[in-house]
């Protein structure tokens, strides 16, 4: 059976797997056998009570009668329309984000601790296994992390640059660097965990030396001395006399919660407070990212990897806003939950 088709074109299949005659159908469900006629030919809409009539009498799947319906609704209302794409992507964006704020992180803190649960029986990892995964969590996350930012290096070229030293024409030497330090900085987080170093002041300005190395040498790991504007955002960050004191408040916060939050949330919240105070002058993006990677990783959970593509990247952007302009930090715990459970998931499929 076609899974891709209009309403109409759906009943129509599924009355004649029933042997059904048109007047028949009709007579079943109540309704004019010219009205049935013009919906099973797509020229007339049925109604919500009219699906629920067709699923009982054709003993139909309610999901995909619900789907199709809803679809071609959608399609009714888009086919005339010039920006009919432009509005379908503003309201996926819509849908999605109320769907979000429609979860429970409570439910979603017990799947991670469930999750993590049953990859912890696959521990110890075989050490080729592991850095296999290892190596390709780098790539990818390098990748993502940095088209977040606009880095336009493909996730080949990404690859071919930090794993084979190549050069790739047409690409600045910003991008080639931003990718390099970038996979070195996830190598240096890795060592922290691996001897169990703690996370200071000290080693975020290290983190942030490491990615603006060769890129911006006067402001790699120091503070911003000049006020900055997050383009495109509502949000301004703070003075950069109020940075000092902002900072000593990030790592009390860190130290006050670090043995009392779930870590997921609790990378979460360190991720947003960092790149709220934006206390660098370039670079904020990357290393909040990383700080919340470093937290996640010192408790046993994989890389998470938050994407870059357009409609992610909007998802991830109106998250922090929702906390910087409205203070609702709901939304950006959420999502930062969902792309860790989506890692442990498939470290998981991996390791079975």
């Amino acid at each position: 059976m076609t899974t891709n088709m209009l309403f109409g074109t759906l009943i129509k299949e599924l009355r004649n797997q029933k042997n059904l005659k048109l007047i028949d159908l009709s007579t079943h469900i109540g309704m004019d056998k010219g009205l049935l006629s013009k919906i099973e030919n797509n020229e007339r809409r049925a109604t919500k009570d009219q699906v629920e009539k067709f699923i009982q009498v054709l003993d139909a799947n309610p999901q995909r009668l619900h789907t199709s319906w809803l679809a071609s609704k959608i399609i009714y209302e888009l086919e005339d329309q010039d920006y009919g794409l432009e509005a379908l992507k503003l309201a996926e964006q819509i849908v999605k984000y109320n769907a979000i704020k429609s979860e429970s992180l409570e439910d979603l803190e017990i799947d991670l601790i469930a999750f993590k649960n049953q990859l912890d029986t696959y521990r110890p990892i075989p050490a080729l296994q592991l850095e296999n995964l290892i190596n390709a969590y780098k790539i990818d996350y390098t990748f993502e992390s940095n088209r977040i930012e606009g880095n336009t290096l493909t996730l080949q070229e990404t690859a071919l640059v930090i794993e084979k030293g190549l050069t790739i024409n047409g690409k600045s030497m910003r991008e080639h660097l931003e990718a390099i330090n970038h996979a070195e900085a996830i190598d240096f987080i890795a060592d922290l965990v691996k001897y169990n170093t703690p996370f200071t002041e000290r080693i975020l300005l290290q983190i942030h030396s490491l990615l603006l190395r060769g890129i911006d040498k006067e402001n790699a790991g120091r503070y911003r001395n000049i006020q900055v504007r997050i383009g495109g955002s509502a949000y301004l960050p703070p003075a950069p006399y109020l940075i000092q004191k902002q900072m000593e408040d990030y790592f009390l916060f860190y130290e006050t919660n670090v043995t009392k939050m779930h870590p997921i949330v609790l990378a979460a919240d360190m991720h947003e407070k960092l790149v709220t105070i934006h206390p660098f002058i370039d670079g904020n993006g990357r290393t909040s990212r990383l700080v919340m990677n470093l937290i996640a990783l010192q408790n046993g959970y994989p890389l998470i990897n938050i994407s870059g593509e357009k409609m992610n990247r909007m998802d991830y952007y109106n998250a922090l806003e929702q906390i910087q302009v409205h203070g609702n930090n709901k939304v950006f715990r959420l999502l930062v939950a969902n792309y860790s459970k989506a890692s442990l998931n498939e470290w998981i499929k991996v390791c079975s």
